[in-house]
């Protein structure tokens, strides 16, 4: 069976690039990126599998795709991560989507499987998703395709609402909600820390702004509201003062007292005495 989405997935995937915004130094990073080189002595792949991705990923780096960044896992070339940023004008704009291409060893003549890992409102997680250039339909597989066109139908396809076998169906605010927490979600994976540290950075710079704004928009206390405080302040003590001297007084008073209560009781006593020798017969 032949699903919709698929036949979708296989007229986008024959997109050509377009220019990417990153910017020429870190294109000659990954050029010279040693773990790229490192990462093909698996021994898993064909020679042809390796020389196919190793051409890819060189045209990547010379050509790279708009909102699209794909590099090799440094311990498997077979396993690529991506991330694909969000376009503007929709619920995903702002959202950057973690996943992962794993190659056959067969590549290109079979195809890849595709799956994501950011929570995105479109697919689901480390669930395998159906397209026609995935794995799921490996009659429709055309090894022209490579990871750029790949990935180009799949975040295209991202973008629309076809159904197909891993997708989820949720409103335009939850993927809205996911997109604004996708970057802080995707740091706190190794993986995504390892492979794309310039998007770590970027986090972490907004973050810094966040808390710098933060800072200057909450109310800072004015001269006068600390003057009332203070003044506030020494009316208690003062009353916590008086306090204490009123109960100081109220004990000299009582303590003054207490004599003249003892001298009449000593005087009455005293009377009883001398009247007692009268009142005998």
């Amino acid at each position: 069976m032949h699903c919709i989405a698929c036949s979708r997935s296989s007229e986008i995937a024959c997109f050509v690039y377009r220019k990417s915004c990153f910017s020429p130094a870190l294109n000659l990073r990954l050029k010279n990126s040693s773990w790229f080189s490192l990462s093909i002595a698996c021994g898993m792949a064909d020679k042809s599998c390796i020389k196919r991705l190793q051409k890819e990923y060189r045209a990547l780096c010379k050509e790279p795709v708009s909102h699209i960044v794909a590099r090799p896992s440094p311990s498997d070339i077979l396993e690529w991560h991506y991330v694909l940023e969000g376009s503007e004008g929709t619920p995903f704009a702002g959202g950057y989507y973690h996943g992962k291409i794993k190659f056959p060893p067969e590549y290109p003549y079979k195809p890849p499987g595709i799956s994501m890992i950011t929570p995105n409102g479109r697919f689901m997680t480390q669930k395998k998703i159906c397209l026609s250039m995935s794995d799921f339909h490996p009659e429709s597989w055309n090894p022209m395709w490579s990871v750029s066109s790949i990935l180009t139908g799949l975040l295209s396809f991202m973008m629309d609402n076809s159904p197909t076998t891993g997708s989820v169906n949720t409103t335009a605010a939850e993927k809205e909600r996911l997109a604004k927490a996708s970057l802080a979600f995707n740091c706190k994976n190794p993986t995504f820390r390892k492979l794309f540290p310039e998007y770590v950075e970027n986090f972490n710079q907004q973050q810094q702004s966040e808390q710098l704004v933060a800072e200057q928009v909450s109310p800072k206390p004015s001269v006068e509201g600390e003057a009332r405080k203070l003044i506030e302040k020494v009316k208690s003590m003062e009353g916590n003062i008086n306090k204490a001297a009123d109960g100081d007084h109220m004990k000299r008073n009582r303590k003054q007292s207490f004599p003249t209560w003892l001298m009449l009781l000593l005087f009455s006593i005293f009377g009883v005495l001398m009247a007692l020798p009268l009142l005998q017969p």
